[in-house]
């Protein structure tokens, strides 16, 4: 079966429809009837079809969404449903699309959630720097508020939905769901210690739902379809499309729905092109840059959750950044532990100092400073920081590195012989450069301030030493 015939559009069916942000084109194509099909349906029902779908999380952790429903606590207890849209991982670039160009399905994707859960309260979190998606998502939930979409007994049902955009700061810290929490509340984004889980003990202390953008846009397709119909889609335990951001060293780079358990290899090469003519891919990232690297030796590996775990990575964000061989693996690996550094937010000691010590050690390499040693040091550091941080940021550092060094240490060594060859290129002229000037009588100019003499000799050499 070709690309071209798995690719099953629901989520970016027409999605680049002239004024599909309205409500009134959304409408015409159909929006909003699994809304109403839903709120036919007593809660329990939507909450099966959701369990049957399969449906499992686009955010990175891929646990199934009608559980996670299923673990909020039943009765009166006032919960909350929020939906993670601070997009931060590097290479993905889907929800922006989604909440850009078809605001209206995710916030039909977050009523239905809502009815089937029992929550009346509920958050859209987007990141700072999507202001334009912001915006977007403000106009249309003014839209949906009028059309009573949104709102007090929405369509003269039981349901009522309070829901909020609300925009962050900028961290890629709070994409992580109980920095977001804390974020939300008006805290610094700072990782939560688990347990208790959000579902139990979330936000504003509440049972609390979160769900990424994808996810929760998924929930309106389900609806129309029936989750056994949806369960058909994908594979045994990757049911439905994914939308998948393809970026790096390809021709066609962008966002492709595709079946899940598709050969990664038609994704990109057929879909996005493949790198430039001339050039093969030398490694790739499965799930944004902070799954563990592939080789071109894994590219029929089929995409999906458990396929891609089995061969030592993750789906994860579901964004594959390409690198071909034009790129030297060491300028790869110090780009990603470079940004995990940035972003740490500094509160577990692995995370906080092992991305710090990657960096500065990925530096040396570079430098031609390192031994070959250090490269084992690296790999050392990136297995003490895994599993041993309050959230996975520290482990989104460590695991691509941890993988490169497996996969390329050859690479990384030639490349530290060639920044020592070049460091004692610079040496040797150095040397000759100040011998000849030594030899022609002329000063020699230092980076060490050197004291004017005469030279005092006994306590004020001394004296003299400790000044300088």
């Amino acid at each position: 079966m070709s690309a071209d015939q798995r690719i099953r559009p629901l989520l970016l069916a027409d999605i680049d429809e002239p004024k599909l942000a309205t409500l009134p084109v959304y409408e015409a194509r159909g929006g909003y009837q699994a809304l109403r099909k839903a709120l036919s349906m007593a809660p329990e029902q939507v909450l099966q079809e959701l369990e049957a779908s399969g449906l499992r999380g686009r955010g990175g952790a891929g646990f199934a969404m009608g559980k996670k429903v299923s673990f909020l606590p039943k009765g009166s207890v006032r919960k909350y449903l929020v939906c993670n849209a601070d997009e931060s991982e590097p290479g993905t670039f889907k929800d922006r699309e989604l909440m850009q160009k078809s605001p209206h399905m995710l916030i039909e994707g977050i009523v239905i959630a809502s009815y089937a859960a029992g929550i009346q309260t509920a958050f859209i979190y987007i990141r700072g720097e999507y202001v334009l998606q912001a915006d977007i998502l403000d106009e249309a939930l003014a839209e949906a508020r009028q059309a009573r979409y949104v709102g007090q007994s929405i369509l003269d049902s039981s349901h009522s939905l309070s829901l909020v955009v609300h925009r962050g700061a900028g961290a890629y810290i709070c994409g992580e769901e109980t920095g977001l929490l804390d974020s939300l509340e008006g805290k610094r984004g700072n990782p939560r210690l688990k347990p208790p889980f959000p579902a139990n003990q979330g936000l504003y202390q509440g049972p609390t739902l979160i769900n990424n953008v994808e996810t929760l846009s998924t929930v309106p397709a389900i609806i129309s379809l029936g989750g056994q119909e949806y369960a058909k889609l994908g594979t045994q335990t990757s049911k439905g499309t994914k939308v998948v951001s393809v970026s790096g060293h390809v021709q066609r780079p962008g966002n492709y729905e595709i079946e899940l358990g598709i050969p990664s290899r038609e994704i990109i090469y057929d879909l996005a092109g493949g790198p430039p003519d001339g050039r093969a891919v030398k490694c790739w990232f499965p799930g944004g840059s902070s799954s563990p690297v592939l080789t071109a030796q894994d590219l029929d590996i089929p995409y999906d959750f458990d396929s891609l775990a089995q061969a030592g990575s993750m789906l994860g964000s579901g964004a594959i950044i390409v690198v071909d061989e034009s790129t030297p693996i060491l300028d790869v690996a110090l780009k990603v532990a470079k940004f995990y550094r940035h972003e740490s937010c500094g509160k577990c000691t692995p995370c906080r100092e092992g991305t710090n010590w990657t960096v500065q050690m990925l530096e040396r390499i570079a430098a031609g400073e390192a031994t070959p040693i250090d490269i084992d040091i690296i790999a050392s550091v990136c297995e003490n920081i895994i599993g041993n941080c309050l959230c996975v940021l520290g482990d989104a550092m460590a695991m691509p590195v941890g993988s490169i060094i497996a996969k390329f240490r050859d690479e990384l060594q030639s490349s530290l012989r060639q920044a020592q060859l070049r460091l004692g290129e610079i040496g040797a002229q150095i040397i000759a450069s100040e011998s000849a000037l030594a030899a022609q009588g002329a000063p020699i100019a230092s980076g060490v301030p050197q004291p004017a003499g005469p030279y005092p000799t006994g306590e004020g050499a001394i004296h003299m030493e400790h000044s300088l």
